[in-house]
C-alpha cells in the first residue's frame, strides 16, 4: 500500500511533487516552500482547495501539501519506508499509536481513496489502511528485511 503512486506522489524525495500513476512532476512546475505547502504567490491551496473541484480535475483535500521531505518515500524500498515510519526523527515525531490515527483517520491521507475525476484510487480502504497499520503496531511494528543481492524470494 504504501509504495502505491496514490501514496508515494505525496511523499516525493525532492521539492516537487508528482502526479498521476505515471508519477510525472508537478505540471504546472511548483517547489515545495518552507513549510511543505509551496511558496509565497503560489501556495498549494493557490489551486488546491479542501476539496476535489469536478468541473476544472483539480484534486483538493484539507489541508493540501506535502508530506515533510524527513517522510520522503520515493524511489525508497518497503524495509526502507518501514525503518522511517518507525523512526520518530524521520516520521514527523508520531508514535506508532499516531502513525495509526494518521493512516486511519487523517483527511488529507484519505484522498487518497478519493482522488476524484478518472483517477485510479489506491487500493482498499482507508479503514482496511488503518485496521492493517493496528495489526502491524499490536503485532510488534516488523519491518521486513532488505533483499540481498542474488536473493530469489
Amino acid at each position: 500500500m504504501l509504495l502505491h503512486r496514490r501514496c508515494v506522489n505525496c511523499h516525493p524525495a525532492g521539492d516537487s511533487p508528482h502526479q498521476g500513476m505515471e508519477q510525472l512532476l508537478h505540471d504546472p512546475p511548483v517547489t515545495r516552500g518552507p513549510k511543505d505547502g509551496g511558496v509565497a504567490g503560489l501556495e498549494c491551496t493557490t489551486c488546491h482547495q479542501d476539496r476535489n473541484q469536478p468541473l476544472t480535475r483539480v484534486p483538493g483535500a484539507p489541508k493540501w501539501q506535502l508530506a515533510p521531505l524527513e517522510m520522503a518515500w520515493f524511489g525508497k524500498s518497503a524495509p526502507a519506508i518501514c525503518d522511517q515510519i518507525k523512526d520518530r526523527t524521520r516520521n514527523g515525531g508520531k508514535t506508532l499509536q499516531q502513525i495509526v490515527d494518521h493512516v486511519a483517520h487523517d483527511e488529507l491521507v484519505a484522498w487518497g481513496w478519493h482522488p476524484g475525476a478518472d483517477r485510479k484510487p489506491a487500493p482498499g480502504t482507508q479503514q482496511q489502511a488503518g485496521a492493517l497499520f493496528a495489526a502491524w503496531v499490536e503485532t510488534g511494528a516488523e519491518c521486513p528485511e532488505e533483499p540481498t543481492p542474488g536473493d530469489r524470494r
